[in-house]
């Protein structure tokens, strides 16, 4: 199957749209994706012909939102080669995902125990554990990386023991775009008996991300990362897990029987599921799904190789620019500072020209400090990015250098 990006752009229409009378270079895809007409459609079919609430309405409608809504966990399952329909949670994202089995795990957790994460985590698989350790007075481990901003798997290896009860690691990196090797770390991690969560909320919209083959116990992906809406995302663990470990939010559907004393708990997914759920966007995430399945994803990670080796070739040659992460397996993603200028000016710089970059510390503050930057400017790449685009980023830079000088 061929891939054709021009046929491609054409079906996303906030892409066909002008900035300051510029045509906008959309590069902040690490933050958010953009949806294309078949995720739009789909949503608003859901809310034009099925607008009900799911499971327990006694009606027609209700009937098609849940057997719409049920699909979509099916779809999920199949994406990512679940073992079992019941082992996807909705979740409003990956965030949330990470919280709800933060939460459980700070029950599970006593003092002597240990939680390990990286020095490149996202504020979201950091502060968690953080709270949990502290709750349940067991201790947060951090494992280094190395200047280039590649994981130090020897010494992560190293920080691993029988006292590690849950490791946690990013797919990939939001700020850096380093790609972890989770397989090989996760066969580490499970010699000495740790739960592994994988945070995949930029690794989920490359593609081939099959949880089975990982091995690990949980991953957590937002979909909005990978163009279906915001709001929306999944928790994915092993049912050996998930059965048993403890509720976090309580209230309808989750629940099996209610008395004034007591409560108990329904099977999976509905336990870990309380109130009304967010049936358009689990239904958006299916349509986002689909499309992207029915891509050609060699095609596609191909390209998106191809940008990145284009931004960094042109990096290199750029006077002034310092890039912010070098792994060797790294993707998408293009973070740097450029020589006397602030981050955020930038920005702002570029934005004036159409191109719209994110700046700032990418919600890694602890990583920025282990780099000694207060926070990068960061363009990021999507399936949908051209060439020309990547051209348009540093032509722009140079007449940012030029103002900024």
């Amino acid at each position: 199957m061929s891939f054709d990006v021009t046929a491609l752009r054409k079906q996303f229409p906030i892409l066909q749209r002008e900035i300051d009378g510029k045509p906008l270079v959309y590069l902040d895809n690490a933050a958010t994706t953009q949806k294309p007409q078949a995720v739009l459609d789909a949503i608003i079919d859901y809310y034009t012909t099925c607008n009900a609430n799911v499971h327990r309405g006694a009606h027609q409608l209700s009937d098609e939102a849940t057997r719409r809504y049920e699909g979509a966990r099916d779809t999920v399952a199949s994406f990512i080669n679940a073992r079992a329909r019941e082992e996807v949670i909705w979740t409003s994202g990956t965030t949330e995902g990470i919280n709800l089995v933060a939460n459980g795990l700070g029950k599970l957790l006593g003092a002597g125990d240990e939680v390990l994460v990286t020095e490149m985590e996202h504020h979201a698989n950091l502060v968690t554990w953080q709270q949990a350790c502290q709750f349940a007075g067991a201790t947060l481990k951090i494992a280094p990386i190395k200047d280039n901003g590649e994981l130090d798997t020897a010494a992560f290896i190293h920080l691993l023991s029988d006292a590690t009860k849950l490791v946690a690691m990013p797919h990939v990196s939001n700020a850096l775009g380093t790609v972890n090797p989770i397989k090989a770390l996760t066969a580490e991690a499970k010699k000495v008996g740790a739960w592994v969560l994988i945070d995949g909320a930029q690794g989920i919209a490359h593609g081939n991300v099959d949880v089975q083959d990982i091995g690990c116990d949980f991953y957590v992906f937002s979909g909005h990362k990978m163009f279906a809406p915001t709001g929306i995302g999944a928790l994915w663990g092993k049912q050996s897990v998930l059965q048993d470990w403890p509720v976090w939010l309580t209230g309808g559907e989750m629940i099996q029987e209610v008395t004034y004393q007591s409560a108990t708990w329904g099977v999976l997914p509905n336990r870990l599921e309380a109130g009304t759920p967010n049936i358009a966007g689990a239904i958006g995430l299916a349509a986002a799904i689909n499309w992207f399945s029915a891509l050609d994803t060699q095609a596609l990670q191909t390209h998106e190789r191809t940008l990145l080796a284009s931004a960094h070739e042109q990096a290199h040659a750029f006077s002034g620019m310092k890039l912010i992460g070098t792994a060797p397996d790294k993707i998408g993603v293009l973070s740097f500072l450029l020589e006397g200028a602030h981050p955020a000016d930038v920005g702002f710089i570029l934005d004036r020209q159409g191109i719209a970059i994110r700046t700032g510390d990418n919600c890694a503050q602890p990583l920025m400090k282990r780099l000694g930057i207060p926070g990068t400017a960061r363009a990021s790449f999507s399936i949908y990015n051209t060439l020309d685009e990547v051209d348009a980023l540093f032509s722009a830079l140079n007449k940012a250098k030029t103002m900024l000088a």
